[in-house]
């Protein structure tokens, strides 16, 4: 009987370490919602190479809870084909209340160029695994996607130019600073329409959403939403610029609009 008491003693004690162990942020989200489509023309340099897509098209339970499906896809356009095809998918769950990611999914096709990546966080044991091994990661740690996202639901109404949001950033089995320094405003026109925006710059280190890693600029809807209207970065030669060309599903309406 004193060891029946024991082990039940022992099973309470372990049970409640992991309920406190398994306590999320939560975050206020007005930014997106499923549902939500943004198109983008691609351009390199001056000539239209592709189209990008980023969507929510649902919410799916994964490790018992409710996670955001976000995708986003590169296309080259088939006129560009000839001399660079793009075919790149990644794929993320994102926790619909804490905005940190659950799984991770990278499959680039640009060229000759290949890579296939992925990677499930255990959020509740702090570990990612891979197909290269697991990993010690510490609390709500990104991959560039979920990393976007948090960001859009950030309030920079207080910040002053070049504060910074630090994040951090696993990918190929390395923990990376993923610092976002908030570089000003600015109207800008694309074909979805004219928008006051602000302008931030992650600072990636790696797992980017280009093979060729350069700086990175992206204007954000100055509103709730904060839709990326204009994202540019550089690359080995030239630059690369996505502009918003449609949308839909969005969470609220547009108050930047011009």
């Amino acid at each position: 009987m004193k060891k029946i008491m024991i082990l039940a003693a022992i099973l309470i004690a372990s049970s409640v370490s992991f309920a406190q162990t398994t306590e999320f942020r939560e975050l206020e989200n007005k930014a997106f919602k499923e549902g939500e489509r943004l198109v983008f023309n691609v351009k390199y340099g001056f000539v239209t190479a592709g189209v990008a897509e980023l969507a929510v098209p649902k919410i799916k339970k994964i490790s018992g809870r409710e996670a955001y499906h976000i995708t986003f896809r590169v296309n080259s356009v088939p006129t560009f084909d000839a001399f660079f095809t793009v075919r790149d998918r990644y794929e993320t769950y994102v926790d619909t209340k804490g905005i940190f990611p659950w799984r991770f999914e990278q499959h680039i096709r640009e060229g000759s160029f290949s890579k296939d990546y992925s990677a499930f966080f255990d959020q509740r044991r702090n570990v990612a695994k891979t197909s290269n091994g697991t990993y010690d990661i510490p609390d709500d740690v990104h991959d560039i996607i979920s990393a976007f996202y948090y960001i859009r639901t950030i309030d920079f109404s207080d910040k002053k130019v070049g504060d910074k949001v630090r994040l951090q950033n696993f990918f190929n089995g390395k923990v990376n600073p993923l610092d976002v320094v908030y570089r000003g405003k600015e109207t800008v026109s694309v074909d979805a329409g004219k928008f006051e925006c602000i302008i931030v710059e992650p600072l990636v280190v790696e797992g980017g959403l280009f093979k060729s890693e350069g700086s990175i600029m992206i204007w954000l809807t100055n509103d709730d939403l904060k839709v990326p209207v204009k994202v540019s970065t550089k690359v080995i030669i030239g630059s690369i610029t996505a502009e918003l060309s449609s949308y839909e599903g969005l969470a609220g309406d547009f108050l930047s609009k011009k």
